[in-house]
C-alpha cells in the first residue's frame, strides 16, 4: 500500500489528495496543513470583507471531516512541516495544537506549501492596524477592523487583483479608501492604455490613487497609522491593508536540498517532479517554463493549481505520461462596475523576452449596438509581427469581457494566430454580441497589417511622432473634433477627404485617427491608393490615446487633470464610433385635463414609454397639483423636464424622453434618477376595508408605479375585502368562515367608508362626486394597478382565519406569507400600513 504526504492543502494540496484516492483506493493519503483551514475560496476573501458574501461559512469549500468522510484522507490541520529527510524519507512535523513533534515516513511527497505575502521592512510595518490577506485568519483580522464604527479610512498599499478587490469592498463598506502603487500603474497585468480606463474608473469610484510612489515608511500614532510615501505625501489610515505581492513559501525546503528558483520557487519538470524523484510539487510555489516564452516563470492562480493537482496525481500513479505545458496565466478581476481580465503576455512581457510584436485594439460592444444596454469594452491583441501567432490579450469592460479573453485563450493554448480571430464563429444574437463580434473585429485589425493593407500605430508610438513632426490627421466628424482631439491635428473627415487631398502632405509621415479606428483604415486605404506610402492609423483611435496620455498628464502633473469616462453605454455610437444620427425627435401631445392626481401622471408614464430617447411630450392637466408632481416625476425617472407654465389654470409641461437604459450605465457616469436605487420599491401592508382607505392605496400605488418604482400591496384581515369578487363561486366553508363571509364587504363596491357613512349614502356620496370631479372609482384604480405592474399579495394566515379562499379573489392576486411581504420590503424605501 503506497503512502502519500501532501504539505499543504487548498487548490494543489487538496485537490492532488481528491485525485489520488480517486485513483487509488487502497493507498493511505495525509495531508499536513499549517493554518486551521484546508480547502478555501481564497479568491472570495475580499467579498466577505465587503458583506458581498455575508455568510462566513460560505467560505469553506471542505473540512477535513467532510474530506475524510467522502475521500478517506486524513487531513492534520495546525501542522507545520519544518523539515525534509530525503534519505530516511520523511518529514518533520510539528503539532501546533498540541506543542508537540514527530516524524512521518512517505512514498511519495507532495509539496504544496502556497505563496505568503511580501511583507517588505519598511519602518513601522509591524503596526497592529497594518494588515495582509492571505487566509482566513486574515480576512477575520481585517473584517473585524473594518466593522467597527471608528474605522473610517484604508489605505491599500500595492494595486493588483487582491488590491482593488480590497478596494472595491472597502469603499463599498463606506470607508474612504486610497491605493498606494510603486509602479506608473495599476493592474501590471494589463498595459498602460487599459490600465488607463481602469484608473479613471476608480477615480470616478472616489477611490485616491497615488501612483509610481511607494511607502517610505509607516508612522503609528496609537490606534492611526499614518503612511509616508517616497514623495513625502502623508495618508492618514485606521487601516492599511499590504498587497504588495507574494512569494513562495519554501524557506523549510533550503536545508533539504530542493532546488530553488532565486525567487524561492521550486523547480520541478513536466512531470512536477523536483531533484528528488520522490519528491513532487505543485501550486503557486512551484517554477515551471512559460509556453510562450519558454522561460522560467512562477504564476500564483487557483485555476493553474487546480489543473497541476489532477496532472501531478496522474503521473504518480500512472508514471510520466502527460506533461504539463503550462499557464498562459489568464486572469480576471471585478473593479467596481468594470472587469479587466488579461491572456498571455503584455508588451512589458514581451519586450522583457524580446520577442517581436505588434498591437492590435478595437473598441467595441458588449452586444449590438441597436439592442438596449449595449455597453462598450475595449479588446487588445498582441500578436507576432510575421506569423500572426497570438502572444496575448487584454481586455476592460463592463460586460462581456470574460467571454472574448476565454475564447482568445483558448487559442494561444493552441498556438492559434490572428486569422484564427478574424475567423472565429462566435453564437450571434442581439442580445449576446454582434455579427462581428469583437474577437472578429481585433482579428480583422492585425489581419489586414499582415497582408500589408494596413500599418497600425500604438498610441505611444503616435505621440512620439506627433512630437518628430508626423502630419496627424483627424477623420472624425468636425463635432467629434471639437469635443477632443490631438494636440495639433488637422480634421478632415473621412467622407470629405477625397476631395481635400491636396491638404494631406506628401513628403511627412502621416498618422491617422478616428475614435476608435474603423474610419482611421478607412482613410488610410483612401490615401494609400492615392499615392501616399507613409501612413499609418492609430490602433484604438483617439479613445485610447486620450485614455492614456491624460493618465500619463496626469502623472507627470500630479494634479487634478479631467478625466472623461465614456466606456459605458454606447447606444448613442455608430459601430465605427461616430455620433449616431437618429431620426428628427418627434413631438406628441397629451390631453390630461379633468383627470386628477395621479391620473395625469400615470397617462404621461404610459405616454412616454412608447417613445424614443429624445422625443418630447406636451401635456396638459387641469389637476392643480399636476405642476409640482411632473417635476418630482422627471426627477425620479431621468427624463427631462423642459419647461412648465400654467395659463387659465392649465398646466402645460413638456418633458422630453431620457435614456431608457440609463440605470445600466456605470456610476460613473453620474448621478443616476432614484428609479435605478436597486432598493427603490414600494411596499404597503392595506389593513383596512373602509371605502376611502383602499382608494387612498391605490392613488398611492399607481403612483408609485408611475414613476417607474416596483410595487407590492400586502392585504390582511379586514383588507382581504378589497380583492374579493362581487360574484364569487360558491365554495366550501367552516361555519366560521360562513360567519365572516357574511359579515364582511363582498368586494369593492359594498365598501364603507370609514366615517360619515350613514348606512351606505356617505360611500354612493363619495363615489357620485369621484364621477363628477373625474376621478377613477376604485375598480378602475384596482385595474389600472394591475396594467402597471403592482404587485397584490393576498395573506395566506389571514385568508385562514377569515374564511377567505383563492376562488374569491380577483385574478392576478398573489397568495403569499410575512416572508414575501419581508422580501418585498427589503428592497423598498417606502413601506406603509393602511
Amino acid at each position: 500500500m503506497a503512502k502519500y504526504l501532501i504539505v499543504g492543502g487548498v487548490a494543489g494540496g487538496a485537490g492532488t489528495a481528491a485525485r489520488l484516492r480517486r485513483r487509488d483506493e487502497n493507498a493511505q493519503i495525509i495531508m499536513f496543513e499549517r493554518g486551521e483551514y484546508i480547502s478555501y475560496a481564497n479568491c472570495g476573501l475580499p467579498y466577505y470583507a465587503g458583506n458581498v458574501i455575508t455568510e462566513r461559512s460560505r467560505l469553506f469549500v471542505m473540512t477535513p471531516e467532510r474530506f475524510a468522510e467522502s475521500l478517506n484522507v486524513e487531513a492534520r490541520v495546525l501542522s507545520e512541516v519544518v523539515s525534509i529527510n530525503r534519505e530516511a524519507k520523511t518529514i518533520h512535523v510539528r503539532d501546533l495544537k498540541n506543542n508537540t513533534e514527530y516524524d512521518e515516513r512517505y512514498d511519495t511527497l507532495i509539496l504544496s506549501p502556497g505563496a505568503s505575502p511580501v511583507r517588505p521592512p519598511i519602518p513601522g510595518i509591524d503596526h497592529p492596524a497594518i494588515l495582509s490577506l492571505r487566509s482566513v485568519s486574515d480576512i477575520d483580522r481585517i473584517k473585524e477592523k473594518v466593522d467597527k464604527t471608528t474605522t473610517k479610512r484604508a489605505v491599500v498599499v500595492g494595486g493588483g487583483f487582491i488590491g482593488l478587490e480590497m478596494a472595491e469592498n472597502l469603499k463599498e463598506r463606506g470607508l474612504e479608501v486610497s491605493v498606494v502603487e510603486a509602479l506608473e500603474q495599476v493592474m501590471n497585468i494589463i498595459d498602460y492604455d487599459l490600465a488607463a480606463e481602469v484608473q479613471q474608473h476608480l477615480r470616478a469610484k472616489g477611490v485616491n490613487l497615488y501612483l509610481k510612489d511607494g511607502v517610505a515608511a509607516f508612522e503609528g500614532h496609537e490606534s492611526i497609522v499614518s503612511v509616508r510615501l517616497a514623495s513625502g505625501t502623508l495618508i492618514d489610515a485606521d487601516l492599511v491593508i499590504l498587497s504588495i505581492g507574494v512569494r513562495p513559501d519554501t524557506a523549510f525546503l533550503k536545508e533539504a536540498g530542493i532546488e530553488l528558483a532565486k525567487n524561492g520557487a521550486i523547480k520541478v519538470d513536466p512531470y512536477f517532479t523536483t531533484n528528488d524523484k520522490d519528491i513532487r510539487a505543485v501550486g503557486d510555489a512551484i517554477e515551471f517554463t512559460s509556453p510562450l516564452t519558454k522561460s522560467p516563470i512562477t504564476v500564483p492562480l487557483a485555476g493553474p493549481a487546480n489543473k497541476q493537482a489532477r496532472l501531478c496525481a496522474d503521473a504518480i500513479i500512472d508514471g510520466n505520461k502527460k506533461p504539463y505545458e503550462g499557464t498562459i496565466a489568464t486572469s480576471i478581476a471585478k473593479i467596481f462596475d468594470m472587469t479587466v481580465a488579461s491572456t498571455g503576455l503584455t508588451e512589458k512581457g514581451l519586450k522583457a523576452a524580446k520577442l517581436p510584436y505588434r498591437c492590435a485594439v478595437t473598441h467595441a460592444g458588449n452586444h449590438a449596438g441597436y439592442y438596449p444596454n449595449s455597453l462598450q469594452l475595449t479588446l487588445k491583441v498582441l500578436y507576432h509581427p510575421k506569423t500572426g501567432k497570438i502572444w496575448g490579450a487584454q481586455g476592460v469592460g463592463y460586460d462581456g469581457v470574460d467571454k472574448r479573453i476565454d475564447v482568445i485563450s483558448a487559442f494561444i493554448g493552441k498556438e492559434g494566430t490572428v486569422q484564427d480571430l478574424a475567423e472565429f464563429e462566435q453564437a450571434y444574437a442581439p442580445p449576446f454580441s454582434s455579427a462581428k463580434d469583437p474577437v472578429n473585429m481585433v482579428g480583422f485589425v492585425a489581419v489586414n497589417v499582415l497582408e500589408g493593407f494596413s500599418d497600425t500605430i500604438s498610441w505611444e508610438e503616435a505621440e512620439t511622432a506627433r512630437k518628430s513632426g508626423a502630419f496627424m490627421l483627424d477623420v472624425r466628424t468636425e463635432e467629434e473634433f471639437e469635443l477632443g482631439a490631438i494636440e495639433g491635428a488637422v480634421n478632415i473627415p473621412n467622407t470629405v477627404l477625397r476631395d481635400r487631398l491636396s491638404q494631406v502632405p506628401k513628403d511627412r509621415e502621416i498618422i491617422v485617427n478616428c475614435a476608435m479606428g474603423l474610419r482611421g483604415y478607412l482613410a488610410e486605404r483612401i490615401l494609400r491608393q492615392n499615392g501616399y506610402t507613409k501612413v499609418r492609423n492609430l490602433t484604438g483611435g483617439f479613445k485610447t490615446y486620450d485614455s492614456a496620455v491624460r493618465e500619463r498628464e496626469l502623472l507627470e502633473n500630479r494634479q487634478k487633470v479631467s478625466v472623461k469616462d465614456e466606456a459605458g453605454l454606447i447606444n448613442h455610437l455608430n459601430e465605427d464610433g461616430s455620433f449616431r444620427k437618429r431620426s428628427e425627435n418627434k413631438i406628441f401631445k397629451v390631453d390630461a385635463c379633468g383627470l386628477q392626481c395621479p391620473g395625469p401622471i400615470i397617462r404621461l408614464k404610459k405616454e412616454i414609454d412608447n417613445l424614443e430617447q429624445g422625443d418630447r411630450i406636451v401635456i396638459k392637466a387641469s389637476d392643480p397639483g399636476f405642476g409640482v408632481d411632473v417635476q418630482s416625476w422627471c426627477k425620479l425617472t431621468g427624463n427631462e423636464l423642459v419647461s412648465v407654465t400654467t395659463t387659465n389654470g392649465i398646466i402645460e409641461a413638456i418633458i422630453g424622453k431620457g435614456n431608457p437604459a440609463v440605470c445600466a450605465m456605470p456610476a460613473s457616469a453620474g448621478e443616476k434618477p432614484a428609479i435605478c436605487d436597486p432598493d427603490n420599491g414600494a411596499t404597503m401592508i392595506v389593513f383596512s376595508n373602509d371605502l376611502d382607505k383602499a382608494l387612498a392605496s391605490f392613488v398611492l400605488a399607481n403612483g408609485a408605479a408611475a414613476t417607474g418604482k416596483p410595487v407590492t400591496m400586502f392585504f390582511t384581515f379586514w383588507g382581504l375585502s378589497v380583492l374579493r369578487k362581487k360574484d364569487a363561486p360558491k365554495v366550501k366553508k367552516d361555519f366560521m368562515g360562513k360567519m365572516f363571509g357574511a359579515m364582511l364587504p363582498k368586494g369593492m363596491e359594498q365598501l364603507a367608508l370609514s366615517s360619515m357613512n350613514m348606512g351606505g349614502m356617505g360611500a354612493k356620496m363619495m363615489k357620485g362626486r369621484m364621477r363628477k370631479k373625474h376621478v377613477d372609482q376604485v375598480e378602475q384604480m384596482f385595474e389600472e394597478a394591475k396594467k402597471a405592474g403592482v404587485r397584490m399579495v393576498a395573506c395566506q394566515m389571514s385568508m385562514d382565519i377569515m374564511g377567505i379562499t383563492k376562488e374569491e379573489l380577483h385574478d392576478g392576486v398573489e397568495i403569499g406569507g410575512v416572508a414575501t411581504y419581508m422580501g418585498a420590503a427589503s428592497e423598498s424605501k417606502i413601506n406603509l400600513f393602511i
